[in-house]
């Protein structure tokens, strides 16, 4: 007998989404306002736009996943993880756009290694044997 447990509905991810948001756009206003760009608050400014990202975009994952579910359904942990890859994505695109490097090929690759790197993890949590 099989125990499959339904996902999280999207309203259980709210106020996570609300802190995250909170923090990472309220952290990205104060650093652009009230600071110098030196090596500190750049740091800073990639920790804030991957929280604001992350925030922003927690629902829509939620949604997602619930929406589309999976066999096993994805846990709160994989809704966090999915959302915080795009965070991590935006943040990478963000730094290398100041370096002046970033182009659409780097741009795309980078989007399916990190889609690859999900998917391995995915199939890794699917494969996990469950007497």
């Amino acid at each position: 007998m099989e125990n499959q447990s339904t996902p999280t509905s999207v309203i259980g991810y709210l106020p996570t989404a609300a802190i995250l948001m909170v923090l990472g756009w309220g952290g990205l206003y104060a650093i652009v306002q009230y600071t110098s760009p030196n090596g500190g608050t750049r740091w800073l400014f990639f920790f804030a736009l991957i929280l604001a990202i992350t925030g922003t975009l927690l629902p829509l994952v939620a949604f997602l996943n619930r929406r589309f579910s999976s066999k096993p359904p994805a846990s709160n942990l994989v809704v966090m993880r999915q959302a915080l890859w795009f965070g991590v994505y935006v943040g990478i695109i963000a730094w290398l756009q100041i370096g002046r490097v970033l182009n659409p090929a780097i741009a795309i690759l980078l989007a399916v290694g990190l889609v690859i790197i999900e998917w391995l993890l995915r199939m890794r949590e699917r494969s996990q044997w469950k007497p």
